[in-house]
């Protein structure tokens, strides 16, 4: 009944997916309150109060035709509100043509990559990388070119990106701050990274586009500021939802934006308008679209997610883990004490800790912790990770 491909991706599904599981077997033998499950990027706190007043007005709104269809694009006053936001902020000249709604940043990556990939097209990710933009990618017939990162700090290595680029490179995913890592690529990484593709594009008369995936760029720490990528890169799109910036993972909203600057804007949104219709979304969820429009200001407070990572850095340090220390987004992506990182994942499972190994990420030999979880969770979990890491050594 399956179709083979399916079947087979089954096999390999998704780590991270299979320790949450695990960790729900876990629950019901040990209890909640001694499982520290780490594996999710699930936010356990709340949406602002402005988001739940918000939906609680419009959901008692009597304004006619609220639920009905709209432009696959998404709601005209929405997506110009959107634009208005994101000018304000970064003094790009965005009008609404240049916003399509998304279900979600999942959603919003399948549309980009259905609209601008033909097969065999190439797409360059950096590993450690989001698991699923390999899927992704599948989906639409393109082949995921993988581009080593410096595991000391993190940032995309030049040399290798050079050597991965081809005349069959038809994009580059970006993802800052980065899922897994925590880390911000910097504005001189990212704009040599700009003169290479421009440089390859000179070589192979091609055009290649920069998506930079970004639901994280407002949780950033220590008054780093995430570079904008539209203002480094002309042939750009940002792809962003609402799930960790207001902490609505569950509802699926978010949005497309495209760089005014590159030279076929508008032939690029209109094949993405067609392409969120072609794939059966139809159209971003009304409601939420009316929702996020009215949040644009909100963010949840990065200060909440700081304060569990330095708790958690400093004390993973202290008892003698690796970890390149992030700068934003909500994981941590130690070192493994073993070499073999899944053995390490199923060693932690022994001691209730459930995280998932760098392998899932492309980068074997580390493992990422998901600390978007209760401050009673890590601190209880500490000594747990200290008994792992001292058995780890015995070992």
């Amino acid at each position: 009944m399956l179709a083979k491909n399916i079947a087979d991706r089954l096999k390999g599904s998704s780590w991270i997916r299979d320790m949450f599981e695990k960790g729900e077997r876990l629950r019901q033998k040990y209890g909640i309150d001694n499982v520290y499950d780490f594996s999710l990027g699930n936010p356990d706190i709340e949406p602002p109060e402005s988001v739940k007043i918000a939906l609680r007005s419009l959901a008692d709104s009597k304004l006619p035709g609220m639920h009905k269809y709209m432009s696959n694009a998404g709601l005209a006053s929405v997506r110009e509100k959107i634009a208005a936001h994101i000018k304000a902020n970064t003094g790009i000249d965005l009008k609404a043509e240049h916003i399509v709604m998304a279900c979600g940043a999942a959603g919003g990556l399948n549309v980009v990559l259905k609209t601008i990939l033909d097969p065999g097209d190439e797409v360059i990710i950096f590993a450690p990388y989001f698991p699923e933009y390999k899927t992704y990618i599948d989906n639409h017939s393109g082949v995921p070119v993988i581009s080593t990162c410096n595991t000391a700090t993190f940032m995309p290595d030049l040399d290798e990106l050079e050597k991965k680029l081809s005349p069959r490179t038809k994009a580059i995913i970006l993802n800052t701050p980065n899922n897994p890592t925590g880390v911000v690529y910097n504005e001189s990484i990212l704009k040599s990274i700009a003169d290479l593709l421009n440089s390859k594009e000179r070589q192979y008369g091609t055009r290649i586009l920069v998506i930079s995936d970004e639901p994280y760029a407002s949780i950033v720490f220590d008054n780093i500021e995430a570079p904008n990528i539209m203002k480094i890169f002309e042939n750009s799109v940002t792809v962003t939802s609402c799930s960790k910036s207001l902490a609505l993972p569950g509802e699926r909203i978010g949005w497309i934006a495209v760089n005014p600057a590159m030279g076929e804007a508008t032939l690029l949104v209109s094949g993405l308008v067609y392409s969120t219709r072609a794939l059966g979304f139809v159209n971003a969820p009304a409601l939420f679209q009316r929702v996020v429009a009215g949040s644009l200001e909100e963010t949840v407070d990065p200060d909440v997610y700081k304060e569990r990572r330095d708790i958690l850095y400093d004390q993973l340090i202290k008892a003698g883990y690796e970890c390149v220390k992030p700068q934003g987004a909500f994981y941590l992506f130690p070192r493994s004490p073993m070499e073999d990182d899944i053995q390490f994942v199923n060693q932690a499972a022994e001691y209730n800790i459930l995280v998932v190994p760098g392998t899932a990420f492309g980068c074997p030999g580390h493992f990422r912790i998901a600390y978007c979880v209760s401050l009673e969770t890590i601190e209880k979990s500490l000594d747990a990770f200290k008994a792992l890491i001292e058995d780890c050594r015995r070992s």
